[in-house]
C-alpha cells in the first residue's frame, strides 16, 4: 500500500498538468482525472476566421453607421425653415409701445420643460390676484406641474394605459388642479434641484414613461404604489410639495392660501373656443391631445364674438390666459413678432372656414400656451402683447415677450380663459343652451 501511494504522489510530483489525482479512487480500479481540453487546429483556425470575418463585418457597420450619423447631423445643421421676410412691417418694438397693459410679473423661462401651460396660466391667475387684491403673489409653477403629473398617472391606471402621459396639458388642468390640492407660492416650492436653479425634466419624463410603460406591459395597476412610483421619481428632480405654504409668518394648508391669501374663486373663471366641431353657443370638448381628462366646458362662440372677447377683455384691464399654434413662417423670435404672411392668407379673408380648414388639416395646433398682457393699434392693426416661457421669446431683447398681431390671433389661437365678469353679456346667451 505504501508503494502505490508513493507511485500515485510521484505521479502528481513529475506530471500535474496530466490529470488530478481523485482521492475516492479504489486502489488498483480505473480512476477519473482531469486533463487539458483538446483543440482541434483546424477547428481553432476555422474559428479565428469567423472572428476576423465577424469583426471585419462589423467595422464596416459601424463605418456606415457613423456615415450616416454624420449624414444626418449635416442635414439638421443645414435644415431651413420657411419664414416671411418682415421687412416694412410697422410693429411696436418694446412693451413700453402698448398703450393697454395688465400688471404681470416678469417673464419666467421654463427651460428643458414642455410645461408652458403651467407657466401662462400661473401666470395669468397672479394678474388677476393682483387685479382683485391688489397683492402681488409669486405663485409655484412647478407646484401645479407636479400634481399634474400624479392625476395623469391616476388617469393612466383607470384607462389602463389609454391616457396621456407626457407634459403637454392646458389651462383648463391650472384650476381643475387648484380645486383639489390647493397653490402655494414660489418661495415655498421652487420645484428644482438643480445647482443652476434651471427646469430640465427630460430625464425625469423619460424614467416615469418607461416605468409606466412596464406597468403596462406587466398588466399591473395598482394606483397606490403607480402614484408612489412616480411621485419617488419626480422628488428626485423637483423636490418634494411642502404640506403648508409659509406666507408673511403664518402657515397655510395650500387650499387656505388659494382662497384666503389668493382670494381666488376657481369657478369665477371660464374657457373659450370658436370652431365648427361643435354647435356654437354650447359647451364643447377642446379636441387635442392635452386635454387628456376630456374637458367638455369649453364655451365655444364665433370667431368674431372669439375674438372680440379678446379685446374688449384687455382693453377692460384684464389680461388672458391663451394657447395655440406657434410653428408658422410668420411667427419668428428674431423678429419678436408673429403675424400671418400675404402668401398664406391676406387678412381680410380670415374667417370662420379658413380658421377651420387649418385646424383639421393639422395646420393649426395645439402648440404653445402664453399669457396676453397688453394690446395696442398700429396702423389700424390691432397689436397684441405676450407674455411667453419658451426659448422662442428669448432670441432677441425684450427676452420673454412677443408682439402678436390681430390677424395671427384670429387664424392661430385655439382656446383661452378669462373671468366671468368681462363675458356675463356672452354667458347669458349660453344660459339658453345649457
Amino acid at each position: 500500500m505504501k508503494k502505490r501511494w508513493l507511485f500515485a504522489a510521484s505521479l502528481l510530483l513529475f506530471a500535474p498538468a496530466l490529470f488530478t489525482f481523485a482521492q475516492t479512487a479504489e486502489p488498483g480500479k480505473p480512476s477519473a482525472f482531469y486533463a487539458p481540453a483538446p483543440e482541434d487546429p483546424v477547428l481553432k483556425e476555422l474559428e479565428a476566421r469567423d472572428k476576423k470575418q465577424a469583426d471585419e463585418a462589423q467595422a464596416k457597420t459601424d463605418a456606415i453607421v457613423k456615415e450616416q450619423e454624420a449624414k444626418k447631423e449635416k442635414e439638421r445643421d443645414d435644415q431651413k425653415a420657411l419664414r416671411f421676410d418682415m421687412k416694412g412691417i410697422r410693429h411696436p418694438s418694446s412693451p413700453a409701445d402698448f398703450k393697454v397693459q395688465g400688471w404681470h410679473f416678469p417673464p419666467v423661462a421654463q427651460y428643458l420643460t414642455g410645461t408652458c401651460w403651467a407657466f401662462s396660466t400661473v401666470s395669468y391667475y397672479e394678474s388677476e390676484i393682483k387685479r382683485l387684491t391688489g397683492k402681488e403673489i409669486k405663485l409655484s409653477e412647478m407646484w401645479t406641474v407636479y400634481w399634474e403629473y400624479v392625476e395623469k398617472a391616476k388617469g393612466y391606471v383607470a384607462t389602463r394605459g389609454n391616457s396621456l402621459f407626457d407634459e403637454g396639458s392646458e389651462s383648463e388642468a391650472v384650476p381643475r388642479v387648484w380645486k383639489k390640492y390647493g397653490v402655494v407660492p414660489e418661495s415655498s416650492y421652487k420645484g428644482v434641484l438643480a445647482s443652476d436653479g434651471r427646469f430640465d425634466h427630460a430625464p425625469m419624463v423619460e424614467e416615469m414613461k418607461a416605468y409606466l410603460a412596464y406597468c403596462k406591459a406587466n398588466n399591473f395597476w395598482d394606483e397606490a404604489q403607480i402614484v408612489a412610483a412616480i411621485e419617488g421619481i419626480m422628488n428626485k428632480t423637483m423636490g418634494a410639495p411642502p404640506a403648508e405654504a409659509e406666507w408673511e409668518g403664518k402657515s397655510y394648508s395650500p387650499k387656505a392660501f388659494l382662497t384666503d391669501v389668493c382670494g381666488l374663486k376657481m369657478d369665477d373663471y371660464v374657457p373659450f373656443i370658436s370652431t365648427l366641431q361643435a354647435p356654437f353657443w354650447t359647451k364643447a370638448e377642446l379636441k387635442v391631445e392635452d386635454n387628456w381628462w376630456h374637458d367638455s366646458e369649453y364655451r365655444n362662440v364665433p370667431l368674431g364674438v372669439f375674438y372680440d372677447i379678446m379685446v374688449k377683455a384687455v382693453k377692460a384691464g384684464s389680461t388672458l390666459a391663451i394657447g395655440g399654434d406657434v410653428s408658422e413662417p410668420g411667427y419668428n423670435g428674431y423678429e419678436k413678432i408673429a403675424v400671418v404672411p400675404d402668401f398664406d392668407i391676406p387678412g381680410n379673408l380670415i374667417g370662420q372656414s379658413a380658421r377651420e380648414m387649418r385646424i383639421e388639416s393639422g395646420a393649426t395646433a395645439d402648440d404653445h400656451g402664453i399669457h396676453l398682457v397688453g394690446w395696442t393699434q398700429m396702423d389700424g392693426q390691432d397689436w397684441f402683447l405676450i407674455k411667453d416661457s419658451a426659448r422662442a421669446a428669448r432670441k432677441a431683447p425684450p427676452e420673454g415677450y412677443l408682439f402678436y398681431r390681430g390677424d395671427y390671433v384670429k387664424l392661430k389661437m385655439l382656446s383661452f380663459t378669462v373671468n366671468k365678469s368681462f363675458v356675463r353679456d356672452v354667458l347669458d346667451k349660453f344660459a339658453k343652451n345649457p
